[in-house]
């Protein structure tokens, strides 16, 4: 019964369900250096094969995938389209995207957001770009202003995509030094807080750079996987507490939106 109003729906054509579909059939060919069977596409994507077979038929119609000895590849209308995209991608710098996305996390939030880079010893992030909160009390910050990585949400959230053995040679490099009453400076309960970064996908600071400084970061990747910066969230403490959990989801959720935007699955 419903593999019949499955079908039902993708007849229609037009079905929000079915671009999704269509855009997920695509990502999981790019990703196979092979061919993959109908039945390896219904597995891998959770659909039914009677739905797949008429995507990939109408796909098949524009050159976009193509049959290959009972298995399915990307046809050759696929890269035209891909070159167009590439193109179309250089003409809208990833400054832009990356601008655009910081925009609507800041609207969102209603606080300032950084773009935080690290530099090449790896002690220090660098904010390379903010939006301002509108808000008339906001935490205040310039492009060019640099931090300890250990003391901040950008530089944790950095931290947490280096190999362990980065990460301790760090660890035992730096000479941790308070910035607020509460900074933590101990080397096993900052490769903890690494540690739950990573396994969280963002990290979140409160009064660690600064008194009243509340940091929520997220990574940014571009299309080859490499790590673009973290994207932060720097808000008074006072108006973090309570939405903490908030702020965390907004970060992942904006992070994962500019790095799809640049290329990255």
């Amino acid at each position: 019964m419903i593999e019949e109003e499955q079908k039902t729906e993708d007849r229609r054509g037009g079905s929000p369900q079915s671009v999704t579909r269509v855009i997920r059939l695509l990502e999981a060919l790019c990703a196979s250096n092979e061919p993959v069977s109908l039945a390896d596409l219904s597995r891998r994507l959770a659909t039914p094969k009677s739905s797949l077979a008429a995507l990939l038929r109408g796909l098949a119609d524009e050159d976009l995938v193509t049959a290959t000895e009972g298995a399915w590849r990307l046809g050759p209308g696929a890269f035209g389209l891909g070159s167009a995209l590439t193109e179309a991608r250089r003409r809208l710098h990833s400054s832009d995207l990356v601008r655009e996305g910081m925009r609507r996390l800041s609207e969102r939030s209603g606080e300032t957001v950084l773009l935080a880079v690290g530099d090449h010893e790896g002690d220090w992030v660098t904010y390379v770009d903010l939006i301002e909160s509108r808000n008339v009390v906001r935490y205040s910050v310039s492009i060019g202003d640099r931090r300890p990585f250990y003391a901040t949400a950008g530089g944790r959230a950095l931290l947490s995509t280096c190999s362990p053995a980065a990460i301790d040679a760090y660890l035992k490099r730096v000479a941790p030094q308070r910035m607020a009453r509460t900074t933590e400076i101990d080397p096993a309960a900052l490769s903890e807080a690494i540690e739950r970064a990573r396994v969280d996908g963002y990290a979140q600071t409160v009064d660690q750079a600064a008194e009243g400084v509340t940091g929520t970061a997220g990574v940014i990747r571009d299309a080859a996987g490499r790590v673009v910066g973290a994207l932060v969230i720097a808000a008074p403490s006072a108006r973090s507490q309570g939405r903490l959990d908030e702020l965390a989801g907004l970060v992942l959720d904006e992070a994962a939106a500019i790095s799809r935007s640049l290329g990255f699955r």
